[in-house]
C-alpha cells in the first residue's frame, strides 16, 4: 500500500463501520411473529446483514427477490427497518479511534455504500460519528450500486481527490471489485457480515483486516 501517497480513506458502511445487524434482524423476524411463525435469533440473521432486505427476507421467509411477493414483503421490512433503524445499530468498537487517527493524520474519510438515502441519510444524521465524513455515497446517489466503481468515484469526486488517491474498506467481494475497478487500493474487513460462506483471501484485496484498528497499523506502514 506504498505505491500512491494515500489522501482519503473511503469505507462501506453496514458491517464495516457499523453494526446494523441487532436492527435489520429484529425487523425482519418482527414480520416472521406478526404472522404467528416463531422468532429467529439474531446470528441466523447476522451473516446475511449486509444484503439488506433481500438477506433478511431470505431468511425470515426463504424468499428471492423473483418470488411474487417479494417486492411487497421488502417494502414492509423498510417500514418495519425504519421504525426500529437506531435502536440497537452501534459503531463498532475501535472505529471511533480509528476515524480520529485517520484526521489527525491530514486524510479525508467517507462512506461508500449500497444502502438507499431512505437509510442511510437519516441514520448518519443520528450518529455522531459521520459528522466529520467528507463524502456519503448511497446505493441510489448514483445510477449504479457496487460492484459498479461509480458510487466510489463520486465519493472520491466530492473529496476532491483522485480515486488512486484512496483506500476502499469494506467486508463483501462486491466492495473489492467495486475498489479494484476504481482504481483504488482496497481492504477486506473480515469481522464484518461476510457470510458463512465468504472467503476474503479469494477476493484480491490488497491487505485484510479482522479489526478496524488493524486498518490504522496499515496505514502507519504505508
Amino acid at each position: 500500500m506504498t505505491e500512491v501517497f494515500t489522501q482519503a480513506v473511503l469505507f462501506d458502511l453496514d458491517g464495516t463501520l457499523i453494526d446494523s445487524a441487532p436492527d435489520l434482524g429484529a425487523a425482519a423476524d418482527k414480520m416472521r411473529t406478526d404472522r404467528g411463525l416463531e422468532s429467529y435469533p439474531l446470528e441466523r440473521y447476522r451473516p446475511h446483514a449486509g444484503s439488506g432486505a433481500r438477506g433478511m427476507l431470505g431468511v425470515a421467509f426463504g424468499i428471492t427477490p423473483d418470488s411474487p411477493e417479494f417486492l411487497a414483503l421488502r417494502e414492509e421490512f423498510f417500514v418495519a427497518y425504519e421504525r426500529r433503524m437506531l435502536l440497537n445499530t452501534r459503531v463498532f468498537e475501535g472505529v471511533q479511534v480509528l476515524i480520529d487517527a485517520i484526521q489527525a493524520r491530514g486524510l479525508l474519510w467517507g462512506v461508500v455504500t449500497n444502502k438507499s438515502m431512505r437509510f442511510t441519510d437519516p441514520l448518519t444524521r443520528a450518529m455522531p460519528l459521520f459528522a466529520s465524513a467528507g463524502a456519503i455515497v448511497s446505493g441510489d446517489t448514483t445510477p449504479y450500486a457496487k460492484p459498479h466503481p461509480e458510487p466510489l468515484y463520486e465519493a472520491a469526486r466530492r473529496l476532491g481527490v483522485p480515486s488512486e488517491a484512496c483506500i476502499y474498506v469494506g467486508d463483501d467481494e462486491r466492495d473489492i471489485i467495486a475498489g479494484r475497478a476504481a482504481g483504488m487500493r482496497t481492504v477486506a474487513a473480515t469481522y464484518g457480515y461476510m457470510g458463512s460462506q465468504a472467503d476474503a483471501t479469494l477476493w484480491e484485496a490488497d491487505a485484510s483486516i479482522s479489526s478496524p484498528m488493524e486498518l490504522l497499523h496499515l496505514l502507519n506502514s504505508a
